[in-house]
């Protein structure tokens, strides 16, 4: 999986198709990720001592990974990413479309 947490990603597929948002946490067992402000549910919260209250909450829930891609900042579009090695033989992400650099640590000075 080529998408990392921090990533900003645009849906691809399904009801949220077009919407973008950051990634919060990747499940790597089920190739999922919790991306920020996309696929909403409701969930009905048990009342407990940690929350007396309870009551029903809106909350992201996961997406599969297949249906994200990474978007691109600059050109505003959703790119492929791909990989390169710099002179030291670290790895680091490209855009293939462009082939610059995608990390910011692994840009050259």
């Amino acid at each position: 999986m080529k998408l990392r947490v921090g990533d900003t990603v645009q849906v691809i597929a399904g009801s949220d198709k077009g919407k973008t948002g950051q990634i919060l946490q990747i499940l790597r067992k089920e190739d999922r990720v919790l991306v920020e402000g996309v696929n909403m549910v409701t969930k009905h919260i048990k009342p407990s001592q940690a929350d007396p209250e309870g009551g029903i909450v809106t909350r992201e829930a996961p997406i599969h990974v297949s249906n994200v891609a990474f978007y691109d900042e600059k050109a505003k579009e959703a790119v492929k990413l791909g990989y390169a090695f710099d002179e030291d033989g670290k790895k680091y992400r490209i855009n293939k479309k462009t082939g610059k650099a995608v990390d910011k640590k692994s840009k050259k000075k």
